[in-house]
């Protein structure tokens, strides 16, 4: 490797780095920092990181980390909970996503691999942003954090079935045989967290090198991409292998230590994940299409929260509940650039549509603290809802009031230009 090499990757993690800190100082997640750092250092600006290829492998390995230590952090005993919601919610939000882009599929022209495809990337939402912002706002172990935790979990976990189905999907259908394979590793899935609720399992590797500084870390990351590999073995995902090799070490007896040293890894790959997410963004393509980019945000978004809001509503959670859980939920994922860059790959998509989508995410990350903003006001907020309406009063009167106030205005300026 060259010495420009180093010198680059170290201004890009200096910059990734700088990013974060200052996002992180304006209350705001790191990754959007990330995201920005890798927006600025790709090739349609400053041009300083060129190879999307090496950063892509790196990203991709990010995700089975992620995967990996969701299935750490998952409790399932917690998970039962709230598990009843949190799984019937993800599926009509699933199904939700997917119907609505089906109605579209053949106005648009699609296949319908392709519908199918993007309701997959709509329905998932964001859980490092969503849960930073809980966090931030102290609500994570509250009855709404609580069931927006659930939901994120349920998400993750469709994930393993989606990328699954997505080898199943081309232009012109799905695989009966690949689709057989989706339904049996739910099926094991749902085993292993049944097994996991009655039983307690002590793995005697964990407890050999989990306190140890040395060997932990390369304990977590082995069995991460040992799984991975064993899954591909199998011709299932990787992500769907890291997954189950986490749900199994985290709810074991000597779980917490291992979790401990997985999360620094996971940190580092997860800013490299971002921060490709950034380069993958094309601000030329961005420029030319800015209209229809910003038509797509908006379309998505109000979708979005209400198949959430509908969703959690059909299960008798109150408005205010269901309002303050369905737009905290209502961003489009990280999972979902891998699902795009997926489609790509699979001719599902054509480029010009993954650059759509990468960014329409990119922009729905990015601004999903602004839409915290409303939810604040619902929770700060003693008086009872009887409906939909008293929600949106209370929640969005500032903003309805300006946007009628302006719309007086373009409405005068419209009467006196047409009269003079």
């Amino acid at each position: 490797m060259e010495h420009h090499d180093f010198t680059g990757m170290a201004i890009t993690a200096l910059a990734a780095m700088a990013c974060g800190v200052v996002f992180t100082r304006l209350r705001q997640p790191a990754i959007i920092g990330y995201i920005l750092a890798g927006v600025i250092l790709g090739p349609s600006a400053l041009g300083m990181v060129t190879d999307r290829g090496g950063v892509a492998l790196l990203a991709e390995l990010g995700i089975v980390m992620l995967l990996f230590v969701i299935g750490l952090e998952l409790s399932v005993h917690r998970f039962a909970e709230v598990w009843r919601v949190a799984v019937l919610t993800t599926l009509l939000q699933t199904g939700g996503s997917v119907g609505v882009m089906l109605l579209f599929h053949r106005l648009l022209d699609w296949s319908a691999g392709t519908a199918v495809l993007l309701g997959f990337c709509l329905a998932l939402s964001s859980t490092a942003v969503v849960i930073k912002v809980l966090e931030q706002r102290g609500e994570l172990d509250s009855p709404s954090g609580r069931l927006t935790v659930g939901i994120l979990i349920a998400q993750d976990m469709a994930v393993v079935p989606m990328m699954l189905t997505l080898s199943a999907l081309t232009g012109d259908g799905i695989d009966p045989k690949v689709m057989l394979r989706v339904a049996v590793s739910i099926l094991i899935l749902v085993a292993l967290v049944w097994v996991l609720l009655r039983r307690d399992i002590r793995l005697p590797f964990v407890g050999t090198v989990s306190g140890h500084p040395d060997l932990g870390p390369l304990a977590a990351f082995g069995a991460c991409f040992g799984a991975a590999a064993l899954a591909g073995f199998a011709e299932l995902s990787p992500g769907y292998g890291a997954f189950v090799a986490g749900l199994v070490i985290g709810n074991s007896a000597d779980g917490q230590s291992l979790r401990h040293h997985a999360h620094p890894i996971q940190a580092l790959l997860l800013m490299v994940f971002f921060l490709s997410v950034g380069l993958l963004l094309d601000l030329t393509f961005l420029r030319d299409n800015i209209g229809i980019v910003l038509l797509m945000l908006v379309a998505v978004t109000v979708i979005k929260a209400t198949i959430n809001v509908l969703a959690l509503r059909l299960q008798k959670i109150s408005w205010r509940r269901s309002f303050c859980v369905g737009v905290t939920l209502a961003q489009i994922g990280e999972f979902s650039f891998m699902l795009a860059g997926a489609g790509v790959s699979r001719r599902l998509l054509e480029s010009g549509e993954g650059q759509l989508v990468v960014a329409v995410t990119v922009l729905s990350l990015t601004i999903s603290p602004l839409w915290q903003i409303p939810v604040r006001r619902l929770n700060t907020c003693t008086e009872s809802f009887s409906g939909p309406a008293d929600v949106l009063r209370v929640a969005c009167a500032p903003e309805i009031h300006k946007a009628l106030r302006y719309w007086g205005v373009v409405s005068r300026i419209v009467s006196r230009s047409r009269d003079a």
